[in-house]
Formats: C-alpha cells, structure tokens, sequence
C-alpha cells in the first residue's frame, strides 16, 4: 500500500471518530477499531474508502497481538497510533466499586500499553512514526469523583513520556493530547453552566479540535514528550 497507515482506538464516534476522518482526510489509511456490537449497516456508513472498521478489545492483550499482526499481513506496516479508547465508571471513592476503578484503568492505560507493544516492531521500523495518546485535563489537574479517571490519564501521561525518551533514538514521537471538556456522548449529562464557570474561553470544545491537535501532532516531526491541553483554559 502506498498511503501510510495509521490506527485509531475507539473510532466510531466522538472523539476518536472525528481524528480517523481527520487522518483519512489528511491522506492516510486509517485503521478504527471499536468494542460495541454494531450492525454491518451501522459500520457501513460510518466506513470509507480510506477508513476500516475492526472489533477489538483494546483492554485485551491477546486481542491486540493478533490485530497487529493482521493489520501487517492485510495492509502492511503502520506508522501513526493513536490511543483514544476511554471509559468512565464517575463516583466518589468510599463507595467507588473495585470493579469500578479496575476497568477503567484496564481501557485508558492497559489499553494503550496492550496496543503500543502489539504495535511497537512496526511503528520502531517506521522512519518518523508517530504515537499520539489522548489523556484528559483531569489526569493533570485531577477531580473529585473520578479518582479512577484521573489515576488512568495521569498514569498515560507518565507512559507517554517515558516513550518519548525510549522511542525518540528510532525517530518514533510520542505525545499527548489532553482534552478538557469536549462535546461528546460522554459529557452530555453534565451541567455545562457550573462547568463554564471555570473555563475562560466561557465554551465547550468540539471533537474537531481535538482532531486537529492530533493532526499537527503527527505532522510534526520535532516535538516529542509534550503534552498539549485543548481545554479553552481549564488547565491554567
């Protein structure tokens, strides 16, 4: 194949569906994948030319191994990951749920660890690959009733770093993107009023922005290790 390839976890809404349609539009094949089961009419209009759709179970070691090596067989080498595959299981810790804290730490961190490894020969073999993971304001700042959440982003920002460092001799970067509170199924319950209060630019973000800072993130090929907040000044 002459296009690059590249992988986006959780890529058939929001967040992660609007960096596949970014990375198609900027000219790579773009690998999705998704945990939920959809009906072939549901993924068909969600798929393009440029844009595949796999089931796999990000928080699955074995599941990842075997999707790397049929994206290598079918398609051929990868040179942009992007690890955008999240959960929230929100509640104060005392009555916080061992389960509770447990998967989501097994999507948001196992999770990009599980793909990373599975995928790390061919993004090592790439000449110039890119990692992006899309961490949270919250693992930075943290928030009361998401200790789980917070514990996850935080701990994918100390990975990515730590990356950036091993991988950077072989020309692979490693950043991060850390969304603040962005238009999505997973924030559409919260009270945006109590919640624009603490944001400067008095607006929630759109999956869009999102998408273009990972753009620039993978196009740009001497920024490593960095963390950049798409927050509308949340974090400051």
């Amino acid at each position: 194949m002459d296009k690059k390839i590249a992988v986006v976890t959780g890529a058939t809404k929001g967040i992660g569906l609007s960096i596949a349609q970014r990375l198609s539009n900027d000219g790579y094949f773009v690998l999705g994948t998704y945990v939920s089961d959809y009906s072939e009419a549901v993924l068909a209009c969600i798929e393009t030319d440029n844009f595949k759709l796999f089931q796999v179970d990000a928080s699955d070691f074995e599941a990842c191994q075997t999707f790397s090596k049929t994206v290598k067989k079918t398609f051929g080498s990868i040179s942009v990951l992007i690890n955008n595959a999240g959960i929230v299981r929100d509640g104060l810790l005392m009555s916080m749920k061992e389960s509770d804290f447990d998967d989501v730490i097994n999507v948001n961190l196992k999770g990009a660890f599980n793909m990373t490894q599975s995928f790390s020969r061919q993004l090592l073999r790439s000449k110039g690959g890119s990692i992006v993971n899309i961490a949270s304001v919250i693992g930075v700042m943290g928030n009361a009733g998401q200790a789980n959440y917070a514990a996850s982003k935080a701990g994918l920002i100390g990975f990515s770093k730590s990356l950036a460092k091993e991988f950077g001799s072989r020309d692979v970067r490693v950043n991060v993107v850390a969304p603040g509170f962005i238009e999505t199924e997973m924030t559409k319950d919260l009270d945006v009023h109590d919640i624009l209060k603490n944001i400067p630019l008095q607006k929630l973000g759109q999956v869009e922005d999102i998408a273009d800072a990972v753009s620039f993130l993978v196009n740009s090929k001497y920024i490593t290790g960095q963390i950049i907040s798409v927050c509308g000044g949340l974090s400051m």
